[in-house]
């Protein structure tokens, strides 16, 4: 299974981002996706999670801001990031519930994409 992320970059306060995942494999299932974050120094945190079924959930400091939203046919996940702030800057990893053909239900990473907000 490959979990990759996409549409990070370099962006001015206020502006927005859409990241996507997009996971890859011999893929039966996948149940919830999230997104957390990494900013230098600190610990990985969590951004926000979305089932299968389309509930979300997010992280007090991106709630209103930030939304999470999934395309089950095309196993991929998405982040629309509204209104950043310089804060916001850090590593975005992509997370999955991923179950293959014939295996177990397995926790998977992406390598992360890089979002800077900066004037």
């Amino acid at each position: 299974v490959q979990l990759v992320e996409s549409g990070g970059g370099l962006v001015q306060p206020g502006g927005s981002l859409r990241l996507s995942c997009a996971a890859s494999g011999n893929i039966f299932g996948i149940y919830d996706m999230a997104w957390y974050r990494q900013a230098p120094g600190k610990q990985r945190e969590w951004v926000a999670t979305i089932t299968s079924r389309g509930g979300a959930a997010y992280s007090t400091s991106v709630r209103g801001r930030f939304t999470i939203s999934r395309d089950n046919a095309k196993n991929t996940v998405y982040l629309q990031m509204n209104s950043l702030k310089p804060e916001d800057t850090a590593v975005y990893y992509c997370n999955a519930d991923i179950r293959l053909l014939a295996e177990p239900t397995y926790n998977y990473w992406g390598r992360g994409t890089q979002v800077t907000v900066s004037s």
